[in-house]
């Protein structure tokens, strides 16, 4: 096919006609393609499935990283070991485009390819790569690994998506009329965009859009200003007129903080998380108005619709035979990963996501009786799976990892698995019972795994973060640790307060529902299973930034 101009390969719903380029640093799509390192590449392939079953008049711009995240692997003692393997993918199609753009003063050339969307039935996805043989060593590492650990690789890569995704936009003659920057990682599209508009603002502004995940001001990424001006970052304008345009005076460039005073309009992702971001951006000038529009996660990729059958048949005794069925299959995974032999008649309890400090894997464990008591309770039995990948270059969270790791030789009945993408962590939420969520409120933006997770038959026992507020009903559709004065609690106070609480629910309220009410225990499930089917689609989110974001 041509693609210069582009036109879509699929007829376009009226209602949502306005032509839209998202940009994101990851996407993931589907198991094959791996380009993502965790919630963030989650939430925007569900949105490229969603774009395409409304079909929305949309494209989505990000990067061929050529050895992905990392390839999650073991050292000899069970250990995490990061692997870098190089991928290959045939599936993907070559656009015959390319073409240069600036990094350090240096042309640096770009091609583009392309997903189709008859491959995994998602709207169409370019993705950028600088791995050619046109370009020298250094350059060609630019597209290499996600989020590389070396400063001045991720500031290319950012430019790499921003500038030269904005450029391919052009070579496209697609014309947007918005350009939505999922996280800020793009924000240099905008420095292009203000040349190409002969300098004015205002044309930028009415154009770009902006979608904040982070809910910590010091969680935004920030450069040296004067080492992205070396590196290109602003398309060719002095410091004078980049300090103009965005408002900062400093000398480091707060990637985010550009964002919300170069778009008209920002959101957060979830109503919570669109209250923090207002009130941790209000100190500012020149800020952007943010609304929340709640992630979301695609119900037709994720759910499993047998399940789902049963439920609207009111089948119970089959939606019972099901779930047990589901655990059985996974549990084969992690008896081949860790030899585990896992019962599916037992309450299975699952915390897998990206490993980090904040998100406490090991909160259970941090009460080394309560938690010893917890696995050797004959009358309710329970066994405990991990997975999830940490940065790789994050030493405490590896640490937390390979400590779940020591840990698991001496219980038979807990698993820490490795390996956690789209196809392990559809597993997982098919072997747990209780989907086990523990932020430390409100470092959770949203959080979008418990949605998948209920899709599958798991029941959410979750801090109050995130999304979980606008979902959990306590008893009714899941479990809530409830809030408590956290402003005036010290950080350990309030991770012994959440773990406490932990505790007593699960052991007063969860486990007896489980093992001793199996009616309301179903009942509980299936309640889940239903709120989160329409309320947390991305099909409801993917039309909400047609409604409220792209207006």
């Amino acid at each position: 096919m041509s693609f210069t101009p582009f036109t879509h390969p699929y007829p376009i719903n009226d209602r949502f006609s306005k032509k839209v380029a998202y940009f994101s640093m990851e996407f993931a799509v589907h198991q094959p393609l791996k380009i993502y390192s965790g919630g963030l590449g989650f939430l925007a392939g569900s949105h490229v499935r969603s774009a395409y079953e409304l079909r929305q008049q949309m494209i989505f711009v990000g990067i061929l990283w050529k050895y992905g995240y990392y390839d999650q692997a073991r050292n000899q003692d069970r250990t995490l070991q990061v692997t870098w393997v190089e991928k290959q993918y045939p599936f993907l199609q070559d656009t015959g485009i390319k073409y240069q753009i600036s990094i350090h003063d240096h042309p640096v050339w770009v091609k583009a390819y392309y997903l189709a969307p008859e491959t995994f039935n998602g709207a169409p996805l370019f993705l950028l790569t600088t791995d050619l043989p046109e370009n020298d060593y250094v350059s060609q590492t630019i597209s290499h690994r996600l989020y590389d650990a070396n400063v001045a690789t991720k500031v290319a890569q950012f430019i790499l998506l921003g500038i030269g995704g904005a450029k391919l936009v052009d070579e496209l003659n697609f014309n947007p009329d918005r350009y939505h920057l999922n996280e800020a990682h793009g924000i240099s599209a905008a420095f292009y965009l203000y040349q190409k508009f002969n300098k004015n603002v205002n044309e930028v502004k009415k154009r770009l859009v902006f979608t904040t995940h982070t809910p910590e001001e010091a969680g935004n990424e920030k450069h040296d200003i004067f080492l992205c001006e070396k590196m290109s970052y602003f398309c060719g304008l002095s410091l004078q007129e980049v300090r103009g345009i965005t408002g900062i005076e400093d000398d480091l460039f707060n990637h985010s903080l550009a964002a919300l005073r170069l778009a008209h309009i920002a959101n957060g992702v979830s109503r919570l998380h669109g209250q923090v971001a207002k009130a941790m951006w209000s100190k500012y000038t020149g800020i952007c108005p943010i609304i929340y529009i709640t992630n979301a996660q695609n119900w037709s990729y994720w759910s499993d619709k047998q399940l789902y059958k049963k439920l609207d048949e009111g089948d119970d005794f089959w939606l019972d035979d099901r779930k047990k069925y589901l655990k059985k299959r996974s549990f084969e995974l992690v008896a081949d990963q860790t030899g585990r032999l896992f019962d599916p008649n037992i309450f299975t309890i699952v915390w897998a996501r990206r490993f980090a400090g904040y998100k406490r894997a090991d909160l259970i464990t941090r009460d080394k009786k309560k938690f010893n008591d917890l696995l050797n309770d004959p009358k309710f039995p329970v066994q405990i799976i991990w997975a999830g990948k940490p940065y790789p270059m994050d030493y405490p969270a590896i640490n937390d990892f390979n400590f779940l790791v020591q840990l698991s030789k001496e219980h038979p009945q807990v698993a820490v698995m490795t390996g956690y993408e789209l196809g392990l962590s559809k597993r997982l939420k098919q072997a747990a019972d209780l989907w086990l969520n523990n932020p430390r409120v409100p470092r959770e933006a949203s959080g979008t795994s418990g949605m998948t997770a209920a899709m599958n038959g798991a029941i959410n026992f979750s801090t109050d973060d995130g999304w979980i507020p606008e979902f959990i009903n306590h008893g009714n559709n899941g479990f809530v640790i409830s809030k408590a004065d956290y402003a005036n609690m010290t950080v350990p106070e309030q991770d012994e307060y959440d773990l406490h609480q932990l505790y007593e629910i699960l052991r007063n309220e969860i486990l007896p529902l489980y093992y001793e009410q199996k009616d309301t225990w179903r009942q509980v499930l299936k309640n889940g299973m239903r709120d989160v089917r329409f309320q947390f689609d991305s099909g409801r989110m993917a039309t909400e930034y047609y409604e409220k974001l792209y207006v």
